[in-house]
């Protein structure tokens, strides 16, 4: 074996599970972000884990407002996924600009893209500084699949997101 870096390790391990971050902004759109890095913790009670840079508009929305839904995207989404995990939400709507289709969900104020395989709708139990990211753990209220939906995922260090096929 040779020595790599993080960075290599990530390309090596691909592919590796994608989400969109939707959170609510103070005016009551939604924001989306892209994460690479989401984890199960607990089926009792249900919990889940994601991670975010510390400078994170979306993060910031969910620690103000301790909601938040993560969705595993659509194949339909490639590109839109990119560039969510390429824009800040703070002064741009990323479903406008990326002609991303938002669906409601039961009993949330925050939308979801329409193309999702699945939606894990959770409230913050807490968030940990790690690094140069915050760990968000969360409390999962609801969760809603699509199985017609087909699912993306990361590959060569978060490059590019494409099917697992």
């Amino acid at each position: 074996m040779n020595k790599i870096n993080l960075p290599q390790a990530a390309k090596l391990t691909s592919p590796n599970p994608v989400t969109v971050v939707c959170t609510q902004k103070p005016d009551g759109s939604t924001n989306l972000a892209t994460v690479s890095w989401w984890t199960y913790l607990s089926f009792k009670p249900n919990m889940i884990a994601y991670a975010m840079a510390k400078t994170s508009y979306s993060g910031e929305m969910v620690r103000d407002n301790r909601k938040v839904i993560l969705t595993i995207p659509g194949a339909e989404m490639a590109e839109a996924v990119m560039g969510c995990g390429s824009t800040t939400g703070r002064d741009t709507d990323k479903a406008a600009k990326f002609g991303i289709e938002l669906a409601e969900v039961d009993g949330s104020d925050i939308k979801i893209p329409a193309h999702s395989r699945v939606a894990i709708v959770c409230s913050l139990k807490e968030f940990h500084e790690v690094g140069d990211h915050y760990l968000y753990i969360c409390d999962v209220e609801q969760v809603y699949g699509n199985e017609a939906e087909e699912a993306l995922f990361a590959w060569n260090g978060y490059a590019q997101v494409r099917p697992a096929k």
